[in-house]
């Protein structure tokens, strides 16, 4: 089975992955990990908009690459009969569709869990994450960040909603 796990800054994505697959026998994949893992160090150490607007090419490059990799890695867990939890966000319909053909293509059963979190809520949590680093915090999200990203989530199409759970974290 593949999760793909939906959701806006601050929704809890990540604490719900950890939470599933101490729940279940599953592995998590969270691009954050990744990306701050291989690429973080070549970034500045506070990045803002402006950073991540001029350097989109740089950073979407450095997302595939990993994401490549990753799908690689499932792979081989759907053969050994491994649920794999995918913390990618998955804002865009087409992302969330190349996913679920993976899972398809392998033969595997495929869902979205949606975190439906207010944004009054998420933006607190994001505030709380920010100041006090824990375990969940992969960098500085400013606000113009959170905004921008209020903006980009594409909804569920009908296919989706087949698959789809939503999932309410208040």
């Amino acid at each position: 089975m593949l999760i793909l796990v939906a959701g806006l800054t601050g929704a809890g994505k990540t604490t719900y992955c950890q939470k599933y697959c101490k729940e279940n026998k599953a592995k998590l994949f969270s691009i954050d990990n990744w990306m701050k893992a291989l690429y973080w160090q070549d970034m500045p150490a506070n990045p803002d908009m402006n950073w991540f607007v001029q350097n989109q090419k740089w950073y979407t490059e450095r997302i595939a690459r990993c994401e490549k990799l990753i799908e690689a890695e499932v792979v081989e867990l759907f053969k050994a009969g491994v649920d794999v939890l995918l913390d990618f966000g998955f804002t865009s319909a087409e992302h969330r569709a190349k996913y679920l053909a993976l899972a398809r293509d392998n033969e595997q059963g495929g869902e979205i869990h949606f975190l439906d979190v207010d944004p009054q809520t998420r933006w607190s949590r994001v505030q709380s994450r920010n100041k006090n680093k824990g375990s969940t915090y992969s960098m500085e999200v400013t606000r113009e960040m959170f905004d921008y990203m209020e903006n980009v989530f594409e909804p569920f199409t009908n296919d989706e909603k087949q698959v789809l759970t939503t999932i309410s974290l208040d």
